[in-house]
């Protein structure tokens, strides 16, 4: 939970992460936080300004439900969730098209980064230009913030500016930060006396905000993409808060796996030590879990989502038919990793390689008839040609293989894997 400064600490962090980038698409971009109808008065000839417009109570897990008995004794701290509804508004040269390049970096960075992480809170926090924050614990409240953007009409946009503003539109787009949880301070009442003390350490819980992929070599050929690079024989680091515990282990793919290193703020976990029976590509939870040995008492973490790539490790022809002028029906088979669920969505996507016929095909392989490695599929109608291949878990596409020989030919290209269909 938060404090009474959390929803200003939100709405600087916010206007940190934006003009760390609009600066650089923009030049000479300035992100500012008053009312838009201050005109002379704060307001940035180029630049994007955050406005919160509309602050709302949300239902959050029931943390709504009374703190107090019916005699008015205090039994709990109260506690609100609250959704915060922001207008940015986007100004500069109109000629040069400034407000709509900044209103392209905002949603880039927005949907790049949805969610309020815990080392940019705490960066903005130590920021001098926001010392009137350094009491805020936003940083600490375990539900971290998201953002997600709004879907206003033309009727929504113009009741907003008339009534709240009372100025000339802009160019303008919405955007709602969940859920931030305020508590009160109010100490509850007094338990009973203690006639026996037993102490015992009732740790906090532990917080993951990142998961990243260890593979040098990997991370190196894709650089913009290293955040979702998780592959099922990753290396992968968990980042976060109180992840260090007497008894680690690590949840993904709904087993427990023991990691090769923990640290209070870091755990390391190589995916070869989890059974591929076990992992699914596609969007799934990872979870910290802490034991203590003596008493069995678990502690678990949030559960994180972690996006796991398929691997395309082998395509090959099986049979060729011919069904028209130039044009085959191919049975191929595939083998990958991890294994492929029975109720999975697929698609197989191929694009030429010859510069003569720029030519992509997407084929859906229906579900398979029970969770396996390898897929039996056929694909129609396609002409010959080689072709690089994709395989689409539920919408998570795998890697193609680049070239890093700096003496080969087809250095920085992508070369593999390849499917070769020939009359």
């Amino acid at each position: 939970m938060s404090n009474y400064l959390a929803i200003a600490t939100v709405t600087a962090t916010l206007q940190r992460i934006l003009q760390d980038t609009v600066q650089i698409d923009v030049e000479g971009a300035r992100v500012t936080t008053v009312r838009p109808d201050n005109v002379g008065r704060g307001i940035p000839e180029t630049g994007v300004n955050i406005f919160l417009y509309r602050v709302a109570p949300v239902n959050w897990r029931n943390q709504d439900l009374p703190g107090r008995r019916s005699t008015g004794e205090l039994q709990k701290r109260p506690q609100i969730a609250l959704e915060l509804n922001y207008i940015l508004t986007f100004y500069g040269n109109e000629v040069e098209l400034e407000p709509q390049r900044l209103l392209g970096s905002v949603v880039r960075t927005m949907y790049s980064q949805p969610v309020l992480q815990l080392e940019a809170i705490r960066n903005t926090l130590e920021d001098s230009s926001f010392r009137y924050l350094r009491e805020s614990d936003l940083s600490e409240q375990v539900e971290l913030v998201k953002f997600s953007p709004l879907s206003l009409s033309t009727e929504d946009l113009s009741k907003i500016w008339s009534v709240f503003f009372q100025t000339p539109y802009n160019l303008s787009f919405a955007y709602q930060g969940v859920a931030v949880l305020i508590e009160s301070q109010d100490i509850p009442r007094r338990a009973l006396p203690v006639r026996e003390q037993i102490t015992r350490i009732s740790p906090q819980k532990p917080v993951i905000s990142k998961v990243t992929c260890l593979d040098e070599p990997l991370t190196q050929v894709w650089q913009s993409t290293e955040n979702r690079l998780i592959l099922a024989n990753s290396t992968i680091a968990i980042e976060g808060l109180r992840l260090q515990g007497s008894n680690n282990l690590v949840r993904i793919g709904g087993i427990d796996a023991i990691p090769q290193e923990v640290s209070d703020r870091k755990i390391v976990l190589d995916l070869n030590t989890v059974s591929n029976n076990n992992l699914r590509a596609g969007v799934q939870g990872i979870q910290v879990i802490k034991r203590n040995s003596e008493d069995h008492r678990i502690t678990e973490s949030n559960v994180f989502p972690l996006v796991l790539l398929p691997t395309l490790q082998k395509i090959a022809v099986e049979a060729v038919r011919p069904i028209g002028e130039e044009l085959y029906t191919v049975r191929v088979s595939i083998a990958t990793q991890p294994t492929i669920g029975k109720n999975q969505r697929l698609n197989l996507v191929l694009n030429s390689t010859t510069g003569e016929r720029d030519q992509e095909y997407v084929f859906k392989i229906p579900p398979l008839e029970a969770d396996s490695d390898r897929i039996i599929t056929e694909i129609s109608p396609i002409a010959s040609g080689e072709y690089l291949a994709r395989l689409q878990v539920d919408g998570v596409e795998s890697l193609l293989t680049v070239d890093t020989d700096k003496n080969s030919p087809n250095y920085q290209k992508y070369i593999a894997p390849l499917l070769i269909v020939s009359g």
